[in-house]
């Protein structure tokens, strides 16, 4: 189950990316990156939060040698009033519309968007770990562009998978589930990973229908009732099934 804390102040906008999220301060302390249930994207961006940062946090739990990190993720509830510290109006109507529950990760202070180039990298098991991750979860948002990759302590974090899922928005259809993902080729990770075809062999049987049904049932039931978190049980469990076109997809991009 996840934590729920309640925000207490309003710091400040981050003004990257498309839904602006809040930083704020909790009543437990500490500080968030709160993604708005108001935001462009609405809920489902948060499902796909929750879904897929707590799938990559269980993996890491399993297999802790491979270093996958992603911020603590937690529910948070915004007071309606908490938007009156804002002086943009566009923002304060963001702000305004997600009173109430909303998700938050961790705020990691002072860390750094990942380069390529620069800086910390992963090595290569852990590089095809997240490739294997995002291509399951059809992740179109860690390109060199955008890599939702921070570096914090000399080491790299997992944040920002509201793009995650992106099939949800149109209605998910496990009937349509298989196949391959061909935006894994703009992966920011797939020049250091190394085989992404044993990536597969570690880390899929690991994500047992009892783990994608626990993952699932931290989103908050507003957010996804009963029918709709069913589907997303049963779409995650269809692309698992065997063959997986999406690792071969990953594979052929990795030694093309």
């Amino acid at each position: 189950m996840l934590r729920t804390v309640q925000a207490t102040r309003y710091v400040s906008p981050l003004r990257e990316g498309g839904s602006v999220p809040a930083l704020v301060e909790a009543d437990d302390l500490g500080l968030y990156v709160v993604k708005l249930s108001g935001a462009a994207q609405g809920t489902k961006a948060l499902v796909a939060e929750i879904v897929v940062g707590e799938l990559a946090r269980a993996l890491a739990t399993a297999v802790p040698e491979l270093g996958m990190l992603v911020p603590e993720i937690v529910l948070v509830e915004l007071p309606r009033d908490l938007s009156v510290a804002e002086p943009d109006p566009e923002i304060q109507e963001h702000l305004a519309a997600s009173a109430g529950l909303n998700v938050g990760l961790d705020f990691l202070p002072r860390a750094l968007p990942y380069a390529p180039a620069t800086g910390p990298q992963p090595d290569p098991e852990l590089a095809a770990a997240i490739v294997w991750l995002d291509a399951l979860c059809e992740n179109v948002d860690r390109t060199p562009r955008n890599p939702n990759l921070l570096t914090w302590h000399e080491r790299v974090w997992l944040i920002d998978h509201g793009a995650a899922r992106y099939r949800q928005h149109a209605g998910l259809d496990p009937a349509r589930a298989r196949g391959r993902f061909a935006a894994i080729r703009d992966h920011v990770l797939l020049p250091r990973a190394a085989s992404i075809a044993e990536a597969d062999a570690r880390l899929a049987p690991l994500v047992t229908e009892r783990l994608v049904r626990e993952v699932v049932g931290l989103v908050p039931e507003p957010w996804l009732d009963g029918p709709a978190a069913e589907l997303h049980v049963e779409d995650l469990l269809a692309r698992l099934r065997a063959p997986r076109e999406f690792v071969e997809e990953a594979e052929d991009a990795r030694t093309a």
